[in-house]
């Protein structure tokens, strides 16, 4: 029996089943950043000690404590992303895929991602080290981060079918992503500040006296730079939500418009932080809006 020849034409739809296993692996990819973030709120980033890539120095810890299950826990979800990624890679390129590009792309930004993970193990860059190339790094692999998320989404719609993004989108939609990442580098830093000093809830007076006394140039500089984040993602969200809105009357686009209501939230979750102290649960909430915004702005702009 002659093989069976997959068309990749521009209207094509493509197998379902793979197009529902690409947008898990995506779904996935969320799951694993935000246990990424539980390692560092938890301050387990040293619990595998500084071996990489095995554990206290062996392939199994023996009698871990809590933060060695945390700290061997993600690097089990690491690697399975990995191979999953591996594994679609290897199917898009049997099939001569149109996502191909992007599942190469995907790949390479995980194998990066490993890469500045074994460098915050081995340099030690991790529980209470607060010094710049820790918020260096961290900024470095937030992007990373994003870049392999932008590459995950694309192969996933990809998959799905052959589209291009829409003409009106241009410089627009790079402006937004572009805003989106350097607010998401300064939210790493500062998440990373308010782990290692912590803060008491305050708003109003109170809150306005904290931001004195942090911007003062006593202050380490991880304090001095929480202000900065609140006032990027103010000016951001701004920018972002008024292009979403135009781009949604232009196209009606059901992306758009989520993207929309993401941003509100994520605004919402932004004030909540700054009021209760940055908890560890309204990071991580903080953090999957953040992932799911970026995901359906990735969509829009390919959609």
């Amino acid at each position: 029996m002659a093989e069976e020849k997959v068309n990749w034409d521009k209207t094509a739809t493509y197998p379902i089943g793979m197009q529902k296993l690409a947008w898990a692996f995506v779904g996935y990819l969320i799951f694993v950043i935000l246990f990424g973030a539980w390692v560092r709120i938890s301050g387990s980033g040293a619990g595998c000690g500084n071996h990489w890539p095995t554990c206290q120095g062996v392939v199994l810890p023996v009698e871990p404590s809590v933060k060695t299950i945390i700290e061997f826990t993600h690097r089990i979800t690491s690697a399975l992303s990995g191979l999953m990624g591996l594994a679609l890679l290897i199917w898009t390129w049997r099939k001569k895929s149109p996502a191909l590009s992007w599942a190469a792309g995907m790949f390479f930004f995980l194998l990066v991602e490993g890469f500045i993970g074994a460098v915050l193990v081995k340099k030690e860059l991790v529980e209470n080290d607060a010094s710049m190339s820790r918020a260096v790094v961290i900024s470095l692999h937030l992007v990373n981060t994003m870049l392999l998320m932008l590459c995950a989404v694309a192969m996933a719609v990809r998959v799905g079918a052959e589209r291009y993004r829409n003409g009106y989108a241009g410089a627009l939609i790079w402006l937004v992503m572009a805003l989106l990442v350097i607010t998401n580098a300064t939210g790493a830093v500062t998440a990373l500040g308010d782990t290692i000093f912590p803060i008491k809830p305050s708003m109003g007076p109170e809150l306005i006296a904290k931001i004195r006394e942090d911007v003062s140039p006593g202050q380490h500089f991880l304090i001095r730079l929480r202000v900065v984040h609140p006032v990027i993602a103010a000016i951001t969200a701004a920018i972002v939500f008024g292009v979403l809105a135009y781009f949604h009357r232009r196209s009606q686009s059901r992306w758009a418009l989520a993207a929309m209501g993401l941003v509100v939230i994520q605004v919402a979750l932004g004030v909540g932080n700054i009021w209760l102290a940055a908890p560890g649960w309204m990071q991580i909430s903080h953090l999957l809006t953040a992932q799911l915004l970026w995901v359906t702005i990735v969509a829009v702009w390919l959609d």
